[in-house]
Order: structure tokens, then C-alpha cells, then sequence
């Protein structure tokens, strides 16, 4: 028994001798590095934007009830005044009915109150009736003038809530989405479906604030859309119109551009890469460092920090930036504030953060 296990320890040890060297000799991971560059150095700046419609609209009910026919769906063409949606019209309806009873009795006592009027005046030319009889006769037959002007005033708004029982498309375009079904409860503000013009469309841009003079000197403003539901591969298109917003972000201190796009098969929504070119040197005098461009798998994001590694000494150090906003497709990222042109930094922030991890030597 003895024997035994001390064949057993011998076996482990031989075991152990030969996995441990080459777990200790394993080298750490090495993760490759990039260098930061100003995009204030190069002849054009880019930034990734979003696909907006020109013209778009948010459809919803004017008037509560349950939704009994939703007549559209997501891609749907439809033409101005079509009609959308239907909701329940009972109570809209009672209420038109009523409406028009109010009417018809208000027209009975105007015409009962004008002809009192009328033998009112002739018994008054014949001094039958006193002054305050032949007023009062004046007075009735007044009244009931205004009393059925009311009454079709609100005939006119029965009948027109009645209208807002059917939800119309207020201009030609396609579906974008549906949010509600039949039997859904409609109420006023709260949204049915949306639709947007196919026609115009443009490209959103959030530029840094820093950078907002330079670029309003850029003499050409490009995008490169995605490819489209033709078939058609990506290509650069140039803005037939480009307006920024008059103020900044307060967190993000960006500044919005919209670029009108010529007629295109771009959905709304899809990143497209904006280009500002042919602009007026930065001043010799002005910010050194901004608009840096850095690839989107640099930056790590742990909770509320967006960080780097960077390069220090041969080690990477965690490094925290502030980052211009960017769409979960972009391959890069615009750095406002943390990093200056010529850092290092890894290439891959998840590798860069493993244990014993090192930059790889150029």
C-alpha cells in the first residue's frame, strides 16, 4: 500500500514538473498599439452621422377610443388623405346626433320667436301693444337667433371630431413604424404610427463645438451613404444643402449639422460618413490638439468612465477621455478632451485590459 502511493506522488510530481515550466515560460498577451492623429493636420474632417427624413410625422388620435381597423403596416406607400387607422366613432357619433337635435330644436324656436316678432310689429304700427311688450318681442326673437348659432356651432364640432375618428396620412410617403393594434385604447398625444417623405432625406452630424468655425469654412460637404435597397454599393454624394443648429450641446459641447441629400434609396436610421473638405487652415495661434480620431475598439466604457490605454513607459495606463456622441456602428470615434495627437494608445482596449498585457513593439 505503501508502494502504491508513493508511486502515485512520484507520477504527479513528473506530471506537474512537465506542465509547469511551460505554464511559467507562457508569455503575456501583447496587444497592438495605434497612434493618435489630428484631424485638424489633414484636408478633411470626417465624423459619422445618421440617415434622417426631411419630412417626417408622428400620426396620433384626436379623439379617445379603441382602435377598430389599423389599415396600414410598416413599408406601406400611402398617399395624403388616405386613411390610416379607424377608431371607434360610437360615442363621437351620439354625440353628432344629439348635436343635431340640439339644432333642430333651436331652429323651431327661432322661427316661433320671429313670428312673434312680426305681429309685434303690426300690432305696435296699430298701438295695440305697449313699448315694453313690442321690446320684449325684440329681445325673445334675438336670442333665439343666437341660441340656434350655437347649436350649429356645435353641430360644426361634433361633425368635425367625427372626421378625427379616421386617422388620414397628412402627406404622400411610406410607413416607418406602427405602435398600437386593434383594440388598442387611443388616446390624444399618444402615437398610432409614423410615416416619413421617401423623397428628402438628409444626413445628421454631431461636430465638435471647438471645431464649429472651421468647418463653416469648409467649401464641400460630402456623404458617403450606405448601399441601398437597389442594389446600389456605398458611394459619396455631395450636400445640396447644408444648415447647423445655432447652439451646442451642454453635455456633449457638439453642434448639430444637417446635410440635405439629393434623391436617394437611404433608409432612415443608417449611419453614413460625413465629410467636411476644402477648408481655411486652422490659426497658427489657435487649439493645438482637437478633433482626434481614434478606432471605436479603443475605447473602453465602464459604467460612467470612457477611457484609453495608453502607452506610458512601455505599460499601457487606463486614461480617461470625454468623446464626441457616435452611433453603435461606428468604426471610430472623435476625442474632445484626454488624449493629444501623437499618443499611443492600444488598438484593443478589452486585450489591453487583461492581466500582465503589454503593447507590441512596431
Amino acid at each position: 500500500m505503501a508502494r502504491h502511493h508513493a508511486v502515485r506522488t512520484l507520477l504527479i510530481a513528473t506530471l506537474a514538473a512537465a506542465w509547469l515550466p511551460g505554464w511559467a515560460q507562457s508569455a503575456p498577451p501583447k496587444v497592438p498599439t495605434v497612434r493618435v492623429q489630428s484631424q485638424n493636420q489633414a484636408g478633411a474632417m470626417e465624423w459619422d452621422g445618421v440617415i434622417q427624413a426631411i419630412r417626417q410625422s408622428t400620426v396620433s388620435a384626436q379623439v379617445p377610443g379603441n382602435i377598430t381597423a389599423l389599415l396600414v403596416k410598416a413599408g406601406d406607400t400611402v398617399k395624403a388623405g388616405q386613411a390610416l387607422a379607424q377608431v371607434d366613432d360610437r360615442d363621437v357619433q351620439a354625440a353628432l346626433t344629439r348635436t343635431q337635435a340640439d339644432v333642430a330644436q333651436a331652429e323651431a324656436q327661432l322661427t316661433n320667436a320671429r313670428l312673434q316678432w312680426e305681429r309685434s310689429q303690426a300690432l305696435k304700427a296699430q298701438g295695440f301693444i305697449s313699448a315694453a311688450a313690442f321690446d320684449g318681442a325684440q329681445a325673445q326673437w334675438r336670442s333665439a337667433q343666437a341660441a340656434f348659432n350655437a347649436a350649429r356651432a356645435g353641430q360644426s364640432q361634433a361633425a368635425l371630431a367625427r372626421g378625427f375618428a379616421t386617422l388620414s396620412a397628412p402627406f404622400d410617403g411610406r410607413i416607418l413604424a406602427t405602435y398600437a393594434d386593434v383594440g388598442d385604447l387611443a388616446a390624444p398625444g399618444r402615437p398610432v404610427l409614423s410615416l416619413y417623405a421617401p423623397q428628402a432625406m438628409r444626413a445628421v452630424v454631431q461636430v465638435p463645438a471647438s471645431l464649429a468655425n472651421r468647418i463653416k469654412t469648409a467649401r464641400t460637404a460630402e456623404v458617403n451613404l450606405p448601399a441601398g435597397t437597389d442594389l446600389a454599393p456605398a458611394h459619396w454624394v455631395r450636400a445640396t444643402r447644408i444648415v447647423s443648429l445655432p447652439g451646442a450641446d451642454p453635455v456633449s459641447q457638439t453642434v448639430e449639422w444637417r446635410l440635405d441629400l439629393p434623391s436617394t434609396t437611404a433608409l432612415p436610421g443608417q449611419t453614413a460618413r460625413v465629410r467636411f473638405s476644402d477648408m481655411a487652415p486652422a490659426a497658427a495661434d489657435g487649439p493645438a490638439e482637437t478633433g482626434l480620431s481614434i478606432p471605436a475598439q479603443a475605447v473602453v466604457r465602464r459604467g460612467e468612465l470612457t477611457a484609453v490605454y495608453v502607452v506610458r513607459e512601455g505599460q499601457f495606463m487606463l486614461q480617461a477621455v470625454r468623446t464626441a456622441p457616435a452611433s453603435a456602428q461606428a468604426s471610430t470615434v472623435t476625442v474632445l478632451s484626454g488624449l493629444r495627437a501623437g499618443d499611443t494608445i492600444a488598438a484593443d482596449a478589452l486585450k489591453a485590459g487583461l492581466a500582465n498585457a503589454s503593447p507590441m513593439k512596431p
